[in-house]
């Protein structure tokens, strides 16, 4: 296989252009999709396009269903009397509606389909809480939306989803995903809340004293509103393409720095090193930095549903990619492209952790769902779950620019040999797009599941 260049991976390791940009996107603040921030950071996405001499720099716009923050609280009354209204203690889970509700709390530990089921009888009528957590003994991760929907679905009127990371803050997260507003008011906590809450009920449930009850009160708007997508090509003018993506929206709560500013960097920083070598390239790259990823992957839809599928080669994702330089892919069953990965991983003598099984969580799910190769590149660490992810402390001071720029080269290397020679695992053919119906087939039963509670599933039955 063809190999990026020497004096570009240097260029990659010692080069500031990807964290200044990361630099810039963390102080605009909120990010949130449709907000003045999020156009502010694709503004500015774009306009690291231009100065790294990119073509085609420039906003595609579209619609999306909105949500703009107002305050919430939660109010305990029984054994304690306490009202936690900071924004370090609760806040509200994007496409939650607005309204508010008075019940017994009712725990539902981890939020497993059992551990609701075991619950059943108690949940009618009450405010369900699950923690962010999944158990290691599962076989995959239980989605906040699918805690959400499951206990709407068992009666509840309100739900709590209580972080499971000490000191991380309350979680956010979108919960109606493209069945907006979702059904029950719901909000984040923390962990330190959710200790507190759940150690008064089970108090109320196991011995004399009063039971706890819970208000939960959300102000939010849902309204329509547009998002857009930063893109640029760089490499020749063909009409096909291989996509190089991240997304550029964060949760209002936070910065956003390594979800996902640092893959909007990394989009930009990579785009620079391969117009440095443009004309080796076979195949044109397609940048894009997507809007409003985190509330339903609607910039990656519009992408996906507005480019014909032949155009596409293949996608390379990017998503949480700067809390290490230990570079994860997630294959989508994709073997070629994630042999590309360890051919790259091998001759930077570089760690590498892949998953083969097919995951609807990421931009690259809008075309792994059509059949088209996608994968989605990641950082691991020692951190638990999301770790500082999708909360106020997702800021530039947990990353490292050393990380950023590894990561660059490793990016770049497997780009340049996807856009050369074919991008083929050994250079050559390309890795054979798929069939929707084969894709459909490959899906476990817990995805499917998954993507049918939040309104996502794209296959007739």
């Amino acid at each position: 296989m063809t190999a990026l260049p020497d004096r570009v991976v240097g260029d990659a390791r010692t080069s500031d252009f990807g964290w200044d940009l990361l630099t810039d996107l963390t102080d605009i603040g909120d990010r949130m999709a449709g907000s003045v921030g999020e156009r502010r950071g694709a503004e500015r996405v774009v306009a690291a396009f231009e100065a790294a001499g990119l073509r085609n720099a420039g906003l595609d716009e579209f619609e999306i269903p909105g949500w703009w923050r107002g305050e919430s609280a939660v109010k305990l009354a029984g054994p304690v009397e306490r009202r936690h209204e900071r924004s370090h203690e609760v806040i509200a889970l994007p496409g939650t509606p607005a309204g508010d509700v008075t019940a017994p709390l009712v725990d539902v530990g981890d939020g497993t389909y059992e551990a609701f089921e075991a619950a059943s009888d108690r949940l009618d009528g009450a405010i369900a809480m699950a923690s962010s957590r999944t158990p290691d003994s599962h076989d995959r991760w239980i989605h906040r939306m699918e805690k959400y929907v499951t206990a709407s679905e068992h009666g509840a009127v309100g739900f709590v989803f209580r972080n499971h990371v000490e000191g991380a803050l309350p979680p956010t997260g979108e919960v109606g995903y493209h069945n907006r507003p979702g059904p029950i008011p719901a909000v984040g906590v923390s962990k330190e809340v959710g200790g507190r809450l759940a150690r008064l009920a089970e108090e109320g449930e196991t011995s004399d004293a009063d039971a706890l009850e819970l208000s939960i009160e959300v102000d939010c708007r849902n309204e329509p509103t547009t998002s857009v997508n930063a893109v640029a090509d760089v490499g020749p003018d063909t009409d096909e393409a291989v996509f190089l993506t991240a997304h550029v929206d964060a949760h209002d709560v936070s910065d956003g720095a390594n979800d996902n500013g640092a893959g909007a960097a990394l989009v930009a920083e990579v785009g620079r090193l391969l117009a440095s070598v443009e004309g080796d390239l076979d195949t044109r790259v397609r940048l894009v930095t997507f809007g409003a990823e985190e509330v339903g992957l609607w910039g990656a839809y519009h992408a996906a549903e507005t480019t014909p599928r032949d155009e596409i080669a293949c996608v390379v994702n990017l998503d949480g990619a700067c809390n290490s330089r230990n570079l994860r892919v997630g294959t989508n069953e994709f073997d070629g492209m994630g042999a590309v990965f360890e051919a790259v991983a091998d001759a930077f003598d570089a760690p590498l952790e892949t998953g083969e099984a097919i995951s609807p969580h990421g931009d690259q799910w809008a075309f792994v769902q059509e059949g088209i190769p996608a994968v989605m590149a990641s950082t691991t660490s020692e951190q638990s779950g999301r770790g500082w992810g999708h909360t106020h402390a997702d800021t530039l001071d947990k990353l490292d620019p050393r990380d950023l720029r590894e990561v660059a080269a490793l990016v770049a290397a497997a780009t340049y040999r996807f856009a050369t020679d074919g991008g083929g695992a050994a250079g050559g053919e390309r890795v054979a797009h798929r069939s929707r119906s084969a894709v459909r087939e490959s899906i476990a039963d817990g995805y499917v599941t998954e993507l049918k509670t939040g309104g996502r599933w794209p296959y007739d039955e």
